[in-house]
């Protein structure tokens, strides 16, 4: 039996969460531990608990951060809420949103201020959402799902746009949209495409390596909206089997059973050292053949945050 593996590129951090971490260790830096997290950083177990043994603390509320401390709001984003309740605490903020949630963040603006009722495609509950609709309360209505879609009643005589959360699986939302425009067919469209591009292009790699694969492993936590699409992507064309892990420990022997081609990729949100302990466990297994397959390039930097670029200015 020839084992060998293919490894998705583009794979692993975005542009978005290594400009999040690295204002997290920035902060660190300058202002020393605790430094404090609202929610977490990045939809990363081993990210998290590696911040955590430096002295981060991550809190739920802004009300745990104590009065006149830092605290750093995470890639998803939050809503102008929370900004007012950091104020009040006087808390020092470090907002380290993904510049591609909050370029979503403005579309909601936009269209609220002219009264049009918006159709928020993405995951009740998580994270992004709650602060992008968070943005015009009672202007936002979340589409969770292809069943909403059809089922979803917008307010009478309103103007309606569908944008979406930016870590959605791309056939999905677009199954969703079509949905929508057949029931609705004065919906705009938004100004640009709202699925970040990191997250379309892990899913083209995994599309392009999923039939090939007997088995595909997903470096990512549970709670990664774009880790566990990808799971969904790889099965959805061609994969025989696929599985979303954080570490190589949790890898089943019993996987490896009958399998010769191994699919393997990462979430947007996962370190390459966490690829990098999976390429040696499937080595010890045999699967030491392992083969790039390159999608698409990506070159995208942010910058720090402003209120970070300007303490490290000061600190110079």
């Amino acid at each position: 039996m020839s084992r060998r593996v293919l490894l998705a590129a583009p794979r692993g951090y975005c542009a978005g969460v290594d400009r999040a971490v690295i204002a997290v260790e920035k902060s660190l830096e300058l202002y020393g531990a605790p430094v404090y997290v609202r929610k977490e950083i990045v939809h990363n177990k081993h990210v998290v608990s590696t911040l955590e043994k430096r002295g981060v603390i991550f809190v739920n509320e802004t009300d745990e951060v104590p009065e006149g401390a830092t605290v750093v709001f995470s890639a998803h984003g939050v809503s102008p809420a929370v900004h007012e309740q950091a104020a009040a605490r006087n808390l020092k903020t470090i907002d380290a949103t993904c510049p591609l949630v909050t370029k979503v963040h403005n579309e909601v603006k936009r269209f609220a201020d002219d009264e049009t009722e918006i159709l928020l495609i993405g995951h009740i509950g998580h994270e992004e959402v709650e602060g992008t609709a968070g943005e015009a309360p009672g202007k936002v209505r979340v589409v969770d799902g292809l069943d909403e879609a059809r089922t979803i009643i917008p307010t009478p005589g309103k103007k309606l746009v569908w944008l979406t959360q930016t870590t959605l699986s791309v056939d999905e939302t677009m199954q969703s949209v079509a949905i929508l425009k057949e029931r609705f067919p004065e919906i705009a469209n938004p100004p640009s495409d709202d699925i970040c591009y990191a997250t379309q292009n892990r899913q083209e790699a995994i599309k392009a390596i999923a039939p090939q694969a007997d088995l595909v492993i997903v470096v990512g936590s549970t709670n990664s909206s774009n880790s566990v699409r990808l799971v969904e992507v790889a099965l959805e064309y061609g994969a025989k089997a696929a599985y979303l892990v954080d570490y190589a420990t949790e890898v089943k022997d019993e996987w490896f059973e009958g399998v010769e081609v191994i699919g393997v990729t990462s979430g947007a949100s996962v370190p390459e050292i966490l690829v990098n302990d999976l390429l040696k466990h499937l080595d010890e297994h045999g699967y030491s053949d392992v083969e790039e397959v390159r999608s698409s390039e990506e070159t995208l930097l942010f910058a720090l945050p402003k209120e970070l670029r300007a303490d490290l200015k000061a600190a110079k």
